[in-house]
């Protein structure tokens, strides 16, 4: 028991040490709570080695000497084992992937990416980014070797001569079993035991990353309850909600949050919004990254309105896409919205467009998490361009490259000005994501080597890769090309241009934003934002904060059209605001916050404990001041839960 227990334990640890040489990323480097982070890890390790090992020590003290003398008893104790080995090491490298591609744990969210219908994609896209072929030989490899190490271990005792044990040895050593088994599962010379808040001793995600245990955690969160509403607590936020966004009329009985918005009389542009597939703010030219990767998004932004305190409301590209075209921030925790059949039907503007041709262009397919269903279910008569239409071939998992997609998409928008059809479009990237497909374009893209670049400036820009760098330039690149097909095209005069990033990419710690946004949580959520119509807009930079939500409602105001906004978004360039704030959420410590994020003020609730604190982002940002603030946290704070009430009703009750 002792020795297959410290074999089992041993390879906890292996894993804990694969993740913390190759996967780990911090902004802490004190080694004192590194150290510590690895002996609460380490605990949580053995606390797992001790529970899978309670079946063996079961079957061990009741078969007793027939242990090693029973060929069942061999089989069962290796099939078991075997079994936990084999579990095991698929979870921990399941998990080394998910940290990898979402800079977080594993937990049940996951299952989205098993949906039916989207396996398909899913499994392409893992098959195109990681060496699948190479981790499957390793694998099984591995495991052979475990195999011979069970074998050899239980030989090796089978065939030590037999010793006759008195009752009361017996006892003594079974005594000693359970006592050394409940210790190690209780985990703590104190009066409680080893409990999650241990781990979460720090406001760092990777520290508490390493402090946890992967199957431990992902297992404890299997108990997360429904995706629902509370009718009485919408009704108490209400009254904040409602004059926050000044509702036409206020009633709490009703939950209205209609407000009309009269039309206007002039020529109406054609609107485009273009998705920045995995594009946050930090990682952009703008916002002072060192490696200066978009120079295209930097002219438009000189020449267009940039907004520099955007947010969208979690990190999701399915989130996102929910989020911009319903106007609700979609806060499920184990899927999205657009998987959710009853939070699908739902009011928005952009079916308000009336006179207008309406388009979603996608290089892949729309069955990718639903998505057809947003747009179809709620935008009457829209065109969907997807996989299939395209002339050019596939270029990977995500359909055919950006810059087929906006070369197609850009006949279609010219097709619609020559026949002086007013559209809007939603158009959106997909190759700044894994496996970062990047092509020659018109001929004069070129990756760049490490060899081309500073290397010091590199690290100090976050990015992780040279390929998700080079991801991130392609991007850019095919910005530069749907400009210059629009002026071609003769629109681009009567459009107006939104850019703006679905989330930000994974990124290693960075320290050259106005303040600490990677250690408060927000840097996944701050993504640009830029609006461009030459003729239409009068270029600026607007600091007040913006969020994804409010997209279609100041597009709509901008394009003229008369409309009833049923959603959560206002007008971005609404001067009469006196303080604008947007609601985000996100993962920190591996817990689940929601919070209202503004100019000065960052004020976040855990949604799991119930605590709050309140950040002054033009002070001591990562010092919790709600004490000495306690006016303006009270109202963050019935802001914050008046955004998450009421979007949970309206995902259910916002309905055609």
């Amino acid at each position: 028991m002792l020795v297959q227990t410290l074999c089992l334990f041993i390879f906890t640890a292996l894993f804990r040490l694969i993740f913390y040489c190759f996967f780990f990323k911090s902004s802490i480097t004190d080694s004192g709570i590194i150290a510590k982070a690895w002996y609460l890890g380490l605990k949580f390790d053995l606390r797992l080695t001790l529970i899978l090992m309670i079946p063996l020590a079961l079957l061990a003290v009741i078969t007793r000497n027939k242990f090693f003398t029973s060929a069942a008893v061999r089989r069962a104790n290796f099939v078991y084992l075997f079994l936990v080995y084999l579990v095991l090491t698929l979870l921990y490298v399941l998990d080394l992937g998910h940290y990898a591609y979402l800079g977080l744990r594993l937990d049940p969210s996951i299952t989205r990416f098993f949906a039916s219908g989207e396996r398909a994609d899913n499994a392409r896209m893992v098959w195109q980014s990681y060496p699948v072929v190479r981790g499957l030989i390793g694998i099984t490899l591995f495991l052979f070797l475990v195999s011979r190490l069970l074998v050899y271990t239980y030989r090796r005792y089978a065939r030590q001569q037999a010793v006759a044990i008195r009752k009361g040895r017996y006892a003594a050593w079974i005594s000693a079993l359970v006592l050394l088994f409940a210790a190690g599962i209780y985990g703590n010379f104190a009066y409680f035991p080893l409990r999650w808040s241990q781990a979460m001793f720090t406001r760092d995600n990777g520290i508490t990353s390493l402090a946890l245990n992967p199957v431990l955690y992902f297992v404890s969160n299997f108990t997360v309850k429904g995706d629902t509403y509370d009718l009485q607590k919408t009704r108490e936020y209400y009254p904040y909600m409602a004059q926050y966004l000044r509702v036409d009329s206020l009633d709490a009985q009703k939950l209205s949050y209609v407000r009309t918005v009269p039309g206007v009389n002039k020529p109406r542009p054609n609107i485009v919004l273009v998705m920045l597939e995995s594009t946050g703010a930090a990682v952009t030219s703008m916002f002072n990254n060192p490696m200066q990767a978009t120079p295209n998004m930097q002219k438009l932004a000189d020449s267009g309105i940039l907004f520099r305190n955007f947010y969208v409301p979690a990190i999701s590209t399915a989130k996102t896409v929910y989020g911009v075209t319903t106007g609700l921030p979609d806060i499920t925790r184990v899927k999205t919205a657009s998987r959710h059949p009853q939070m699908v039907d739902q009011r928005i503007i952009m079916d308000q467009f009336a006179g207008y041709e309406k388009y979603y262009l996608l290089g892949g397919n729309t069955n990718w998490a639903n998505i057809r269903a947003v747009f179809s279910n709620n935008v009457d008569g829209i065109k969907i361009y997807e996989e299939g239409y395209f002339k050019a071939a596939k270029a990977d998992v995500w359909g055919v490259s950006d810059y087929d997609l906006i070369t197609e998409a850009s006949a279609i928008f010219k097709d619609a000005h020559q026949r002086k059809q007013p559209f809007v479009a939603f158009l959106q990237t997909a190759d700044n994501h894994p496996p970062y497909t990047t092509t020659k374009g018109a001929g004069d893209f070129k990756k760049v080597t490490e060899k081309d670049i500073d290397m010091n400036k590199f690290k100090q820009a976050g990015f992780i890769s040279i390929d998700q760098f080079n991801a991130l330039r392609y991007l850019d690149y095919n910005l530069g090309h749907l400009i210059q097909l629009a002026k071609e095209g003769g629109y681009l005069d009567n459009t107006i241009f939104v850019f703006f990033g679905d989330h930000n990419c994974t990124l290693n710690p960075y320290h050259f934003m106005p303040f600490p946004e990677y250690e408060l949580g927000s840097g996944g959520e701050h993504v640009p934002c830029i609006m461009y119509g030459p003729g239409h807009l009068t270029p600026q930079q607007n600091t007040r904060a913006g969020s994804l939500l409010d997209v279609y409602p100041t597009v709509a105001k901008l394009a003229g059209i008369p409309f009833k906004n049923y959603t959560l978004g206002v007008d971005l360039l609404d001067t009469t605001y006196s303080s604008r704030y947007a609601f985000i959420s996100y993962i920190k410590n591996l817990q689940f916050c929601t919070a209202v994020i503004g100019e000065q003020y960052l004020f976040e609730v855990n949604n799991g404990t119930g605590k709050t604190a309140l950040y002054d982002l033009k002070g001591d940002a990562l010092k919790d001041v709600e004490a000495q603030h306690a006016d303006t946290a009270r109202a963050l704070n019935n802001l914050t839960h008046g955004f998450y009430e009421s979007t949970r009703y309206l995902m259910f009750n916002n309905k055609k």
